[in-house]
């Protein structure tokens, strides 16, 4: 009877021990702060309102390129805003390992992202050519965002990485659906679309650091990878293809460097599903599955 007894409550437990190991065997968890503009910035502009209502778009474009990545658990702000108001990350985007890693313990997120926008320009510069006397226009824009990834757990920088939009990229945007600019100012279908091309610079940065894309099957000339849909990989997109070696330890201050990786293989995307890619191997020297991907510049 007591052996009867002793199996069922095993049983239980173990029934009851499930669910903490399958958030054990989960995606990553990640907290993303509000985005803020630099004090400086912030009294310096002309154009706090244009600013503000792109900033508004990307916080929230932001979380969703990040979540569409499938690789992490985006986690509530509640805990993380208090934070930001009482070490003024916002208008800094400094954080300290203190700050950092209690920011994971309050919201349990493994890596925290940071991001504040450090530069926003858009005006129109007006030219006079000498002897003519005509004049011609020219629309200048430039939007600039320092992201910061800390492992929370230890409150170490992971990364630290500016990302820019200028007159070239903006053009682009503007061209792709005719998004019209209204008396200098940027309309908000416009905003909406530099925005999200902000968020998606950011977001498969912050993947591509934390969780470089891998080779999960090889068959004859063509493979899998771990990259799908929103993870930034599109058809016609060319990775160099590395396998991973030894841990590099520096010498000087003993940290991990990361392994060490040695080039086999060249591929190019021919087909992006929901959760995978495939892609077709035009160079291989080695390539086998765990191999990391870095998209070709």
């Amino acid at each position: 009877m007591k052996s009867a007894i002793l199996k069922t409550l095993i049983v239980v437990a173990g029934i009851a021990l499930l669910p903490a190991l399958a958030g054990a065997q989960g995606k990553a968890t990640i907290a993303i702060s509000s985005i803020k503009p630099t004090a400086s910035l912030a009294a310096a502009t002309s154009k706090k309102l244009e600013l503000d209502r792109i900033i508004d778009s990307l916080d929230g474009q932001l979380i969703d390129r990040i979540n569409a990545t499938r690789k992490f658990d985006v986690l509530n702000r509640s805990d993380l805003s208090d934070i930001i108001k009482e070490q003024d990350l916002g208008a800094s985007g400094n954080v300290d390992a203190k700050t950092a890693a209690k920011a994971g313990q309050l919201t349990g997120a493994k890596y925290l992202l940071v991001a504040t926008v450090d530069d926003y320009q858009d005006y129109v510069e007006k030219a006079t050519f000498t002897g003519t006397g005509e004049t011609a226009t020219k629309r200048v824009f430039r939007f600039s965002i320092v992201g910061k990834i800390y492992d929370s757990s230890t409150g170490k920088l992971v990364e630290s990485a500016n990302f820019q939009t200028g007159n070239d990229e903006f053009k682009q945007i503007q061209q792709e659906r005719s998004y019209t600019v209204k008396d200098g100012e940027l309309s908000d279908e416009m905003m909406v679309a530099v925005s999200r091309s902000m968020a998606e610079k950011i977001a498969n940065h912050v993947v591509d650091v934390l969780f470089p894309a891998k080779v999960l099957v090889k068959r004859d000339n063509t493979v899998t990878i771990n990259r799908g849909e929103g993870a930034g990989v599109a058809e016609g997109d060319v990775f160099n293809v590395f396998a991973l070696g030894a841990e590099m330890i520096d010498p000087d201050t003993k940290e991990s460097l990361g392994r060490e990786e040695v080039k086999v293989g060249k591929v190019k995307i021919s087909q992006v599903n929901p959760k995978t890619s495939m892609a077709t191997i035009l160079e291989d020297t080695g390539i086998d599955a765990g191999a990391v991907l870095r998209k070709a510049q």
